[in-house]
């Protein structure tokens, strides 16, 4: 599962790293991304621009669009078996952009702790994601995307059982590009552990109210 995470880079770094375009009054750092909130993506259908997808996928053809609550994240393993998932695999694949990622990691039955999971060298990354365009009854079209996830790398093991796909830097372009589906799936994998590092944080995280830096600092727990 992925359910929260941050992305909070200048503009120009964003520029710089993803040869993209980033419109400065769509764009602000953001520390506590939380599904259904408009945010930073690459889609296929349009490379060269930062986009501002709603996170979690609404097809096409839903009737209500809160069917997108359900559908923050995909799993990889059955991305192909899905009419949901798969006709956006195929056709409409985007790259989330992020710099850390959060997941809770269950210590008894009452209480989880939260943690953080970035790139050792603390650079910026990319999720493997999927979107589609819903129209409203008001003809207004809504972008929305989900995150694809894997089984757990030896790191996020010790944390929780899945984690979002985070594509190498080499791979990104060819996710976006590429129509081979099985070359695509072949992206579909846990990212080798020693390239990331964890630490606990505050539970302030728990609410996507607290939009703030400071829950990105290392906290420690007595249990």
């Amino acid at each position: 599962m992925c359910g929260r995470f941050s992305f909070s880079p200048l503009a120009k770094i964003i520029e710089d790293r993803f040869d993209v375009k980033v419109d400065s009054t769509q764009y602000k750092p953001r520390y506590n991304c939380a599904p259904s909130q408009n945010l930073a993506v690459i889609s296929n259908a349009d490379p060269e621009r930062l986009g501002f997808y709603r996170w979690g996928l609404i097809p096409f053809w839903a009737k209500d669009k809160n069917i997108g609550n359900k559908m923050i994240n995909t799993k990889a393993e059955t991305i192909m078996e899905k009419p949901s998932f798969k006709s956006s695999f195929k056709r409409k694949r985007c790259l989330v952009l992020s710099d850390g990622f959060y997941e809770w990691k269950k210590i008894n039955l009452k209480e989880k702790i939260p943690y953080r999971i970035y790139l050792e060298d603390e650079g910026l990354f990319t999720m493997a994601g999927i979107w589609d365009t819903w129209k409203d009854e008001n003809n207004e079209l809504i972008h929305s995307f989900s995150i694809i996830t894997t089984s757990a790398n030896k790191l996020m093991e010790n944390i929780h059982n899945r984690m979002p796909v985070i594509l190498e830097k080499k791979d990104e372009k060819p996710w976006l590009q590429e129509d081979d589906t099985g070359f695509l799936t072949g992206l579909l994998k846990p990212l080798d552990e020693k390239l990331m590092t964890a630490h606990p944080v505050s539970k302030l995280v728990n609410s996507p109210a607290n939009d703030v830096p400071e829950i990105r600092e290392p906290v420690e727990y007595r249990l």
